[in-house]
């Protein structure tokens, strides 16, 4: 690693930071990968532990001990300053005193991510990053095995998604659906039964669901407000709710992921 002191914030080296939405970072070395934010030294650890590359990384004079370990023998530029420097570089205060560019790792397929795994997570079309970093965290702190969004899905990747799911992100395995919803049949054919989380008149009660045991299972959860696509639900084998009580028919989809995942993976 090479400490560069900022002498000035239009440094181009800097762009990484000042001029680039997530968007373009995923697009800066498109086809193969990108780029992404890893906020905070912990998530920078977690990301270096998952074997990611880092680019270029940004931090506050006090918090360069701590990166000094995590980024011995990287070839990277490590720019350092004073927290208001630091703040009109990139419009926020960085509380957690650093944030790294990473590379992308290349998505691998369904069938590469789900090969081991007997919990896995699918998420349709949900357009709230920090409803798809606290699922991450439910899926790791639980004990899931890997988690599947769909082409509409918000990226995982995007800066509050990654923070809010504190790096887990980075460790839980992840890719990409290509088709939807006819991903469902891929996952049966793999020998998933297929959870819809929906309410409906026919649907099961979630202890239900829990009690017949199937072997590998993948629950699928939907968009804030709209929930579940009716297609989706129709390929689905099973369809399951969380009972409620006093009048109150759902909860927000993070919170339904952490109570079906706490059941899924501490049966009776």
């Amino acid at each position: 690693m090479r400490v560069i002191p900022i002498d000035s914030v239009d440094d181009p080296r800097l762009s990484f930071f000042t001029q680039l939405t997530d968007v373009a970072l995923r697009r800066k070395l498109e086809p193969e990968t990108g780029l992404y934010i890893a906020e905070s030294t912990k998530v920078i650890e977690r990301a270096l532990a998952a074997g990611h590359r880092p680019i270029s990384v940004l931090a506050t004079d006090k918090w360069l001990p701590s990166l000094e370990p995590l980024l011995d023998g990287h070839d990277v530029d490590v720019f350092v300053g004073d927290e208001s420097t630091l703040e009109s570089l990139t419009g926020f205060h960085l509380h957690r005193g650093a944030i790294a560019s990473m590379e992308r790792p290349a998505l691998l397929s369904v069938a590469e991510v789900v090969k081991d795994a007997r919990v896995v997570v699918v998420l349709e079309n949900i357009v709230d990053h920090t409803n798809v970093g606290a699922i991450f965290r439910s899926v790791a702190g639980l004990g899931a095995d890997a988690v599947l969004v769909t082409p509409e899905c918000a990226d995982p990747f995007y800066r509050r998604s990654v923070r809010v799911s504190m790096g887990t992100v980075l460790q839980v395995p992840w890719t990409r659906i290509a088709s939807w919803p006819h991903g469902i049949d891929e996952l049966r054919d793999l020998g998933f039964t297929v959870a819809a989380l929906a309410l409906t008149e026919d649907s099961m009660p979630l202890a239900e669901f829990v009690a017949e045991k199937n072997g590998k299972v993948a629950v699928v959860f939907g968009s804030e407000g709209y929930g579940l696509t009716d297609r989706a639900i129709a390929l689905c084998d099973r369809v399951v709710r969380i009972p409620m009580s006093h009048g109150v028919d759902s909860l927000n989809v993070a919170a339904s992921a952490a109570v079906t995942l706490y059941a899924l993976t501490n049966p009776a």
